[in-house]
């Protein structure tokens, strides 16, 4: 008999599968400012409807070997990867959170941390058509999750940490200008949403790890030569980035920052 847990984590990585066909849509459609619904998938060369059994996630792709069934026009392998991607982290989620109220509300996390990660990566931009319904669906998800924990004052940290990203993000892009845009203060409210309902220390870690990993990246890019000084580089994937690790780790490593402080 299959643990509840092992369930949880098989069901909820192959739901994250079929999730990330659908965000292949969304990002391919909504920087364009196109309708995730219609018209229905069909081959950018020949127009060609694609049918249902050449939909099914990763499997297709793997049965047509990277092609349209009518004219042979590469697929990018970018489709199944974002589908498998998104199935491993629907999964460590599930793992990392078990069967609780709080679990729905981090897989929706995910699946737009996938989206808006590869839209800004491609396009320089966090689409508000994302971003901006996510601050009403994170809160309705996180109030379902302080109810199943019988914590409210979760969900009250969780909205002053959204309103405490906000702000800092809100002065940095005051202060320069050119080292972020409006985008990206207004995901800082909504992972600061998602962080402070689990503590302060993962909105400390959290935020922290965004700026260290897009420090570094920029260093390895200046080195290499693919980047220069004043370069923009899209910062809404090291801020998802660094919010992955304040939900899994930020606890954690507050609590051993603070224990190395005590000690000194």
């Amino acid at each position: 008999m299959i643990d509840m847990d092992i369930a949880v984590i098989i069901i909820a990585g192959v739901f994250g599968v079929i999730i990330g066909s659908f965000l292949n849509v969304v990002i391919h459609r909504v920087p364009e400012g196109g309708s995730v619904v219609s018209p229905p998938s069909q081959c950018p060369n020949c127009g060609q409807r694609i049918q249902m059994r050449d939909n099914v996630p990763v499997l297709s792709w793997l049965v047509l070997r990277g092609k349209c069934r009518h004219c042979a026009t590469p697929i990018s392998v970018r489709y199944p990867l974002v589908e498998l991607g998104t199935g491993g982290l629907f999964a460590l989620t599930a793992w990392h959170f078990g069967t609780t109220w709080a679990l729905v509300a981090y897989l929706y996390l995910a699946a737009i941390a996938v989206a808006l990660a590869l839209i800004d990566l491609e396009h320089s931009r966090l689409p508000n058509a994302i971003v901006l319904p996510s601050y009403l669906v994170a809160l309705g998800l996180l109030t379902l999750a302080s109810w199943g924990a019988g914590d409210w004052s979760a969900l009250l940290r969780a909205v002053l940490g959204g309103a405490v990203l906000y702000v800092i993000y809100f002065l940095l892009v005051i202060i320069y200008p050119r080292g972020m845009g409006f985008g990206d203060v207004k995901l800082a409210g909504v992972l600061g949403l998602y962080l402070g309902w689990l503590g302060w220390g993962p909105v400390v870690i959290g935020a922290f790890s965004a700026f260290l990993i897009g420090g570094l990246v920029s260093i390895v890019l200046l080195i290499l030569k693919r980047a220069s000084i004043g370069s923009g580089i899209p910062f809404g994937p090291y801020m998802l980035l660094g919010a992955l690790i304040g939900i899994g780790w930020g606890t954690s490593l507050w609590d051993a920052y603070l224990q190395m402080g005590n000690l000194t």
